[in-house]
């Protein structure tokens, strides 16, 4: 087996990029962060931007080879699904109008940096690898992240809130289906599923528009797509 550490320090070679806000920025300069964010999501060794993975505190499970199997494909999608977040906030901070609104993409787009990390430690332990569709799911979700962001603010915030959302009703659902025994994984989920919905309710907040139900559905429907195809691939 692969071998592979559960926690992260601070002082990582990936560092932070200060929010648009801090600094001024011509556009080459975002079209240039842009793509160095890329290229650190979708290469391996993803670093922890601060906390701990939460898998630290628990034993590795003894896992049948079906039941690593499918952990792995699970914790695969959790993966692509953070890799589609981090495009969608780096898209959406790249069009944002109001300088408060791209601060609070980049700073959403740091937090969700360590649920990245955490998940490709534990597709590592369990000799498994990520998604080889991550670079198409990036491009499409930074695009629509970006085109979010050009209809205006509470659009974006909105379509933030209403993805979180659908990512929380994804990581219920895995933690119903990940092997009881597979405390490691659980853990990670747990505590991914706690700070998406944190982030929701802070869209929201911020001023974003609640989505109709129709809307949702589609974005539901696409999503199903994505999963179903990084379990696999």
């Amino acid at each position: 087996m692969k071998t592979t550490r559960d926690d992260c320090t601070q002082g990582s070679t990936q560092q932070r990029v200060p929010p648009v806000g801090e600094r001024h920025l011509s556009g080459l300069d975002r079209l240039l962060i842009q793509a160095d964010r890329a290229l650190r999501t979708l290469s391996p060794g993803t670093p922890c931007h601060g906390r701990p993975s939460p898998a630290r505190a628990e034993a590795e499970a003894e896992l049948s080879s079906a039941e690593r199997r499918h952990a792995a494909g699970l914790m695969r999608v959790n993966h692509s699904g953070e890799v589609c977040a981090q495009a969608l906030y780096q898209g959406q901070a790249l069009t944002a109008k109001l300088p408060k609104v791209r601060s609070e993409m980049a700073r959403a787009a740091d937090e969700e940096i360590d649920h990245l990390a955490w998940c490709e430690q534990r597709l590592q332990a369990l000799d498994s690898r990520p998604s080889r569709l991550n670079p198409l799911w990036y491009g499409l979700s930074f695009g629509l992240g970006a085109a979010a962001g050009k209809i205006g603010d509470h659009i974006s915030l909105g379509f933030v809130a209403a993805t979180e959302e659908q990512v929380c009703q994804h990581l219920q659902n895995h933690l119903e289906k990940l092997p009881s025994q597979d405390k490691k994984s659980r853990a990670v989920v747990k505590q991914m599923l706690i700070d998406e919905e944190e982030h929701a309710h802070a869209a929201l907040a911020a001023g974003g528009r609640r989505f109709p139900g129709p809307v949702k559905g589609l974005m539901s429907l696409v999503a199903k797509v994505m999963t179903s195809a990084s379990y696999r691939i």
